[in-house]
């Protein structure tokens, strides 16, 4: 899992909460950009993080295990992904250890999600979200559902979230459905 310098931190923050109650082995890559927009959005600290991941790799470590590909893994969700982390992915950029782990994950034909926050879209990032699709990766912008009808900002974060794990067959439970029933509370 990674966490870019995209606005938004609090979906890589709620990726790890949730996938803390699966039977997974997460490791976590943030960069640079993404401890600056933690400290300008939220109150958390570093460790408030790496301590929901199993392993928390540093950014400029590409000779960790998730730079190669033998090393077996489910897949990789970046949320947020920044338009910078997004471009790098997209042109096989692979300064640091987050766009080396998704080329990784691409070339081994893994499952790459992007939770991309940039908006409104220029002719750019649209030509990159092209690109990493047709590599076979999936671009998944956190877009509000409002038929959960969302009582607080954390639904909202937490139904984009969990949709995306969705993508990982990974079911986090609690995730209001198009066509369920919901429950009364």
């Amino acid at each position: 899992m990674g966490i870019s310098g995209a606005s938004g931190f609090q979906y890589g923050m709620k990726a790890l909460e949730l996938l803390r109650d699966q039977d997974i082995e997460v490791h976590l890559v943030v960069t640079k950009g993404a401890e600056v927009t933690r400290a300008m959005e939220t109150q958390w600290q570093r460790q408030d993080i790496t301590v929901l991941a199993d392993e928390v790799h540093n950014v400029a470590n590409l000779g960790a295990s998730i730079s190669s590909g033998s090393f077996k893994t489910l897949g990789m969700i970046i949320a947020p992904c920044s338009m910078n982390t997004l471009a790098s992915i997209a042109h096989g950029l692979t300064s640091n250890l987050l766009t080396r782990a998704a080329d990784v994950i691409l070339k081994e034909r893994r499952r790459l999600v992007l939770m991309v926050r940039e908006t409104p879209l220029n002719l750019t990032h649209i030509k990159n979200m092209h690109l990493v699709t047709e590599m076979g990766g999936i671009i998944y912008p956190p877009v509000p559902a409002f038929y959960q009808q969302p009582q607080s900002v954390d639904d909202i974060v937490r139904h984009s979230v969990a949709r995306a794990l969705d993508l990982f067959e990974l079911d986090v439970g609690g995730l209001n459905r198009w066509g369920e029933k919901h429950n009364e509370q």
